[in-house]
């Protein structure tokens, strides 16, 4: 495997356990609207393709429309601002992880589906020692995961070469196989693969082993120093 320059991870179920605060806002949105309330494993099953996404998962599906999305979403959004890092958490060993992996000189960014100022402000406040090169959430006008523009956005800021990012009449080399792709969920997978990119699936998000194989990633691991034995 040729030497990595960058490593790019999701952010919910594969650095944060984020679930449970993800979960009260949720509900509290709902049942402010007088809907039924989810289980935190429920939630957890309709995480991983932005919030809106989310909402309408969650919602009865009588009241899966754009008006009743929105509605929860204007309740969701100060409160979870409010309390986004209330119970969220790392997994055990991502941060020694990052550490790692920046000592090596290898750059590290995030591309995840949930609302950009939520992505940044939890990337400052677990881990404020680590200078990613880049850290992209849902933005306005940008395309979700899978598709690849959020990969493309990065490896701009990375400096890193290939024919998608680089655009037009650029003849650089393509530097794709130096990028490893890190995630949790068939949302990343699919993100990997349409952004050609080698990927990294983990079992400690909100898949399953079996589920996250049938997208044929290049590495499942169980464990966060998985990862360094396959960088270094």
């Amino acid at each position: 495997m040729s030497e990595k320059k960058l490593v790019i991870f999701d952010l919910d179920g594969t650095l944060l356990y984020t679930v449970p605060d993800i979960a009260a806002a949720t509900n509290q949105a709902l049942a402010a609207c007088g809907y039924p309330v989810h289980s935190e494993k429920e939630i957890a099953s309709y995480i991983g393709n932005g919030i809106n996404k989310l909402f309408e998962r969650a919602l009865p599906e009588e009241a899966r429309n754009k008006e009743e999305v929105l509605r929860i979403r204007s309740l969701f959004l100060p409160y979870y601002g409010e309390h986004c890092a209330d119970m969220t958490r790392p997994f055990d060993g991502i941060p020694e992880l990052l550490a790692a992996i920046c000592r090596r000189g290898i750059k590290v960014a995030v591309a995840s589906n949930k609302y950009h100022p939520a992505t940044v402000k939890l990337m400052q406040h677990f881990f404020p020692e680590i200078p990613f090169c880049a850290v992209f959430g849902e933005r306005e006008g940008v395309p979700r995961k899978p598709e690849p523009v959020i990969v493309w956005d990065i490896l701009r800021e990375a400096g890193i070469h290939c024919p998608a990012a680089d655009g037009p009449g650029r003849n650089f080399p393509d530097e794709r196989p130096s990028v490893l792709y890190i995630g949790d969920s068939g949302v990343d997978m699919q993100t990997a693969a349409n952004a050609g990119l080698e990927a990294v699936a983990v079992t400690w998000g909100c898949r399953t082993r079996e589920e996250l194989a049938s997208y044929s990633p290049a590495h499942i691991v169980d464990r966060p120093s998985q990862i360094a034995d396959i960088l270094f």
